[in-house]
């Protein structure tokens, strides 16, 4: 199964409201760039990448928590953590029963951990990589 196929069928399973803001997070996840990879791992968990990490995703007894891997380097004007804010790396959003999905806010923070994320590439390319892209943006 491939992980899309997982993550079709994790949220199939959660028949109360979960399932459907779980849908919803996705939806608006995969809305925000075309490039996205969905994975699955760590035996069960929904996650999104571009060129790195962007967040994973549980669904709890009483939430569906969604944590961003870099969400302390992100900026978050529209105030979605609410989670883990005292991490040093990670942020979350949890989302409770009857919470609204803010889908144009959070669509903007997953294209932050994006840029987060190829920012980061860039530094930690080795020097004679970094040389070459300087040299052909020059030409």
């Amino acid at each position: 199964m491939t992980p899309s196929e997982n993550i079709d069928q994790l949220i199939a399973g959660i028949t109360d409201w979960r399932g459907k803001t779980f849908a919803s997070i996705r939806k608006a996840i995969l809305e925000a760039d075309p490039e996205i990879i969905e994975e699955w791992k760590w035996m069960g968990s929904p996650v999104w990448s571009r060129d790195g990490m962007i967040a994973v995703a549980n669904a709890h007894k009483g939430k569906v928590k969604l944590t961003f891997a870099h969400g302390a380097n992100l900026a978050d004007p529209d105030k979605l953590f609410n989670a883990g804010l005292d991490g040093n790396a990670r942020r979350a959003i949890d989302f409770f029963e009857g919470d609204k999905l803010n889908g144009p806010a959070l669509k903007k923070l997953v294209r932050a951990a994006i840029e987060y994320n190829q920012t980061k590439l860039k530094k930690n390319a080795p020097a004679s990589t970094r040389a070459k892209a300087h040299k052909a943006k020059e030409t």
